[in-house]
């Protein structure tokens, strides 16, 4: 497999994942610790050579030979990891959601932990988080209802510029100091 005209990262991802799909034994398969880290050892010695690109020919030929040898094996660790993923899956999933209605409808669903409510309750769509548009502060409608006229804005407007803090004579005050102090005297 050549792998050498990709991204040196994804280079390395790509060789892992081949590698890792091949050698896939475990701890339990061996009778010793020092036999499983040698055994890692030597998988990470071929990682390096084939990202490396050092003696490829000869590690692409043990690799070859691994393979042929222990394909029965090979097979049996893919199924082992596929089953112990199901049963996760199955374990993460929790107790089935239970109905409160006999005939077996949607409503009243209770949900455990860990699952999701349906996105359909009793017809109605579940609330996706988006929130209702703002009502604008000017030229809507009041709290009563009412649409506001200019004058009502203007007072308003300045009012709520009042209670922040802001007057109009401040800021007059302010744009003649910024304007002369950049005079050069």
């Amino acid at each position: 497999m050549v792998v050498s005209n990709i991204n040196p990262h994804n280079k390395e991802i790509v060789v892992r994942r081949r590698i890792a799909s091949i050698f896939n034994k475990r701890e339990d398969d061996f009778p010793s610790l020092r036999e499983y880290n040698d055994y890692l050892e030597e998988v990470e010695d071929m990682i390096f050579n084939l990202v490396a690109g050092d003696d490829v020919a000869a590690t692409e030929v043990k690799i070859a030979e691994y393979q042929e040898e222990n394909a029965d094996l090979i097979l049996i660790n893919h199924a082992r990891k596929a089953e112990e993923l199901a049963l996760a899956m199955s374990a993460s999933k929790g107790p089935p959601a239970q109905t409160d209605n006999t005939d077996g409808s949607s409503q009243g669903i209770s949900v455990g932990a860990g699952q999701y409510a349906p996105t359909i309750v009793g017809g109605q769509p579940r609330p996706t988080g988006i929130a209702p548009q703002p009502v604008p502060l000017r030229g809507g409608p009041d709290m009563h209802g009412y649409l506001e006229d200019e004058e009502t804005m203007r007072i308003r407007t300045e009012n709520a510029s009042r209670a922040a803090g802001w007057s109009i004579e401040f800021s007059k005050k302010r744009g003649f100091e910024e304007a002369f102090a950049s005079f050069c005297f």
